[in-house]
């Protein structure tokens, strides 16, 4: 489990810094972004904190904006990340709403100039305002008399490449497609359907002249909480209420694929940067990965103690290497230095090397995405996604077939997880089979801070991390288990072997508002729970949700309570991480060795109640 040792003052301490492989990442007290008073907001009823970025190139090379709502309260601020303490006392824009609140926001990237910049915000009543907080002036307001929708804006989002077409999704579970250039009329629309497909519709607005919405989704039952366009703006991923996360072909809109929850609504959505893989995080405490070509869930990752609210892959620290692997026993400073190496080089290289590999190819590939999320609980999480989970058939594809006999093949350096996946050819049994080099590789390879140490037979984070056959009896030979816990956590332990009778310190898992006790066994009492037109009892075990056992379960590098607030925020920035609590406050972390000389002067200085 991701839980850090230590008595319960330890537990509940909130933190200031963690620790991955890439160095330390710092919150920077200077750099806290609030009201301008610093009081912390009673968020009792209100919606929740959302902050959006844009970069608008002036010359002074500080062009970043921040813009974030609180209650009723919308603030855009210069934000000087980790170069320069924020300056509250000076927002370029702040409005305050009266009978309605924001609730989420989007800026054009497109358009955005020092002199201008495109603002969308939606409101709890469903308006959607477009506003441009520089000139500080209010152009349009779309659905003004809630003709359209009167529920809850849930999101909202300029279409990729377009500078007039937005996209913008309601608690109603529609969702409907906007031009700034056009009216909304002063008459309900009329609607003609346009496609249909199972638990969804697509119409387009009849009238003689055209007019907003351009088009209206109805998306599954109950809420649609959140979309993501693909990074080429092709493809659609939208997660709802019901626990749904489709995927549509945006401009043919046509359906691609669909997965469902464990249990319980989705709430978040985010796509890897090659657009292959798809995270979404919900009511079940799990994060789940879905790739997009093979339309199936690949792994489940298990560290939150509460719902997820935000998910989100990190672009600068995910990394491809085509030919040799990387080799992570050097020293840290080696390491950094790589990783420092791909930051810089992520929008040429990182993104074409992931588009121009393909899921057939056969060559040794070291690929890790990173990807993080926060949670009601408090907690942030951060997650490594391994070539041992996106493709285990590599170094594997032989032993399948086989027990306890070893490939001859041995799988590129690094990869020593040994991953068995169901097969109809083992006749019940799991292949066990050790890859040769665990011993050498795994001790030089650094131990993530946050997983527990494995001492004896209760260490749930070995390096034999499996998706266990149903049939068969799940059965490592303990020889296996013995080295694996002896050689500790290599870089690849982000999973731990899904048995119950291995896992004894799992009973002390807290859950607030979960899922209960995540196994089999409790699946048919969750069934009894939802009750819906998409039966929970007939989609479990299905490719639309598989069982617990039957994929991956991950473990998260660090887990680390870090508000007293719920979380609402999760962005990755080149220099930073941005977290935001629903109490207000939006805090910036460094990333390692980001952190400037004038930066540990502002914290010496800076009083310790501004630390969040």
């Amino acid at each position: 489990m991701a839980a850090e040792g230590g008595g319960g003052k330890e537990m509940n301490e909130i933190k200031t810094q963690f620790t991955t492989r890439e160095g330390v990442y710092k919150l920077l007290a200077h750099s806290e972004y609030s009201r301008p008073n610093r009081v912390p907001f009673n968020s009792q009823g209100s919606n929740p904190v959302k902050v959006s970025f844009v970069n608008v190139n002036d010359q002074s090379g500080n062009g970043d904006r921040i813009c974030f709502n609180v209650g009723r309260e919308l603030y855009f601020y210069i934000y000087k990340g980790v170069r320069k303490a924020a300056d509250l006392s000076k927002p370029i824009d702040k409005r305050i709403y009266k009978g309605t609140q924001p609730t989420c926001h989007d800026f054009n990237h497109l358009t955005a100039t020092a002199e201008s910049v495109s603002l969308l915000v939606g409101f709890s009543a469903g308006q959607v305002q477009l506003i441009d907080p520089i000139k500080k002036e209010t152009s349009k307001l779309f659905n003004e008399e809630r003709l359209i929708d009167k529920s809850r804006v849930t999101c909202v989002k300029w279409v990729p490449g377009s500078e007039s077409l937005f996209l913008v999704s309601h608690a109603s579970g529609s969702m409907y497609l906007y031009n700034v250039e056009h009216t909304c009329g002063t008459t309900a629309p009329h609607y003609q359907l346009l496609k249909q497909g199972e638990n969804y519709s697509v119409h387009t607005c009849k009238s003689k002249s055209t007019r907003n919405p351009l088009l209206k989704w109805t998306v599954g039952e109950g809420a649609l909480n959140e979309f993501a366009f693909s990074p080429d703006g092709k493809f659609l991923a939208c997660v709802s209420q019901d626990g749904f996360l489709r995927v549509f072909n945006f401009d043919a809109v046509e359906l691609h694929g669909t997965m469902k929850s464990y249990f319980g609504g989705l709430l978040c959505v985010c796509w890897s940067p090659d657009g292959k893989y798809i995270v979404a995080g919900g009511e079940d405490d799990l994060v789940t990965v879905w790739s997009f070509l093979d339309c199936r869930v690949i792994a489940r990752g298990h560290g939150h103690k509460s719902w997820v609210s935000v998910v989100a892959f990190d672009h600068y620290t995910t990394s491809v290497e085509e030919s040799d692997p990387m080799e992570f026993s050097g020293s840290d400073e080696d390491f950094q230095d790589q990783m420092i190496h791909f930051g810089r080089d992520r929008a040429n290289s990182t993104q074409s090397r992931l588009s121009k590999r393909n899921s057939t190819d056969s060559r040794p590939v070291s690929v890790t995405y990173r990807f993080g999320s926060v949670g009601q609980d408090t907690q942030l999480c951060l997650w490594d996604l391994t070539e041992d989970i996106l493709f285990p058939h590599l170094p594997l594809s032989r032993t399948r077939t086989h027990t306890n006999v070893m490939n001859a093949t041995s799988p590129p350096a690094g990869a020593t997880v040994v991953a068995n996946t169901p097969s109809n050819t083992t006749n019940g049994n799991n292949s066990g089979a050790s890859t040769p080099g665990l011993n050498s590789l795994s001790t030089t390879l650094p131990r993530s801070n946050s997983l527990p140490h494995s001492a004896g037979g209760g260490g749930g984070t070995t390096a034999t991390a499996n998706s266990t056959n149903k049939a068969g009896t799940g059965g490592l030979t303990s020889g296996i288990m013995d080295s694996a816990i002896a050689t500790g956590v290599s870089k690849f332990a982000t999973l731990s072997l899904h048995d119950r009778k291995e896992r004894p310190h799992e009973k002390d898992h807290k859950r607030n508002h979960s899922m209960g006790h995540i196994s089999s066994k409790s699946s048919d009492k969750l069934n009894l729970l939802t009750k819906s037109k998409a039966d929970p009892a007939k989609t479990l075990g299905t490719l639309l949700c598989p069982r617990m056992e039957d994929v991956p379960l991950l473990e998260p590098l660090i887990c680390k309570k870090i508000a007293h607030e719920r979380l609402t925020v999760l962005i990755f920035l080149e220099d930073c991480l941005v977290t935001a609590c629903q109490e207000g406050f939006i805090c910036t972390w460094a990333r390692p060795g980001k952190v400037g000389l004038l930066s540990s002067q502002n914290q010496a200085s800076s009083p310790s109640g501004t630390v969040v």
